[in-house]
């Protein structure tokens, strides 16, 4: 009998142990997260902060802060007066065919959703944006639906750009690169040679459209300058560039 009752004792105790575990929840099991300690993991479509996401999908190309990098800068007030917040969604979400630039939103087969496409976007513009620094100015068209005149272009060229790209594109002095390099214009395209002619890079030396100095005073560009200089530089492009691979016995 008094082994019954010891029995019963014993699973009672159990009982009451294993109830009061169920009633903390086992707050305190080892090898259980706690809160702060990265219990939840954020997935990558619910990142919503703008410098997260930008690093993360834009730096690489176009610099840690928006400027001196390989691709355009985008930390460019000019640019993004010209761009406007609607052509970034456009570009950052469809990418654009036949250049480095990638589609990132994820109906184009990228990661992104259409709310973290908005986030890069109006950041970009709220945050590098100065409006009031272009105010009142008339701003040339961000794309041009002109068929540019090359003849004219070479002309543009060179009283515009000539000083420092040389009169036939291919570098000069401290700036060596060349603009006609047919490697160069494989990768990119028209747009992007507008751009960077209207808003420049400052942090290059490169002026805007409306700060070149011409006869030692600043002239601004026309709309019909800029697209035939693009027409020019375009006409420069060929359809397989690069060294062909040498063929072996």
């Amino acid at each position: 009998m008094k082994r019954m009752q010891s029995k019963m004792h014993s699973i009672a105790g159990l009982m009451m142990l294993a109830c009061a575990l169920a009633t903390s929840g086992c707050k305190e099991a080892p090898g259980k997260p706690k809160a702060g300690e990265g219990s939840e993991e954020v997935r990558p479509e619910e990142v919503h902060d703008f410098a997260v996401l930008y690093k993360a999908n834009c730096s690489a190309c176009h610099g840690e802060n928006g400027q001196s990098a390989a691709s355009i800068s985008l930390n460019n007030p000019v640019y993004l007066a010209v761009a406007g917040e609607a052509n970034i969604t456009r570009v950052v979400a469809a990418g654009i065919p036949g250049t480095l630039m990638p589609a990132f939103a994820k109906s184009a087969g990228g990661m992104l959703t259409d709310q973290q496409i908005s986030i890069l976007a109006r950041g970009m513009v709220a945050g590098w944006g100065k409006p009031l620094a272009l105010d009142g100015q008339t701003l040339p068209a961000y794309a041009s639906s002109a068929k540019g005149d090359p003849a004219q272009g070479q002309k543009a060229f060179g009283t515009y750009c000539a000083s420092c790209h040389g009169a036939d594109g291919a570098g000069v002095g401290p700036h060596p690169a060349s603009l006609v390099d047919p490697a160069y214009l494989a990768l990119v395209d028209d747009q992007f040679l507008r751009s960077n002619i209207i808003a420049g890079r400052s942090e290059n030396g490169m002026p805007d459209w409306r700060s070149h100095r011409v006869s030692g005073s600043l002239h601004v560009m026309t709309d019909a300058e800029i697209t035939d200089i693009v027409a020019w530089l375009g006409s420069q492009r060929i359809a397989t560039p690069g060294q062909p691979y040498q063929q072996h016995p």
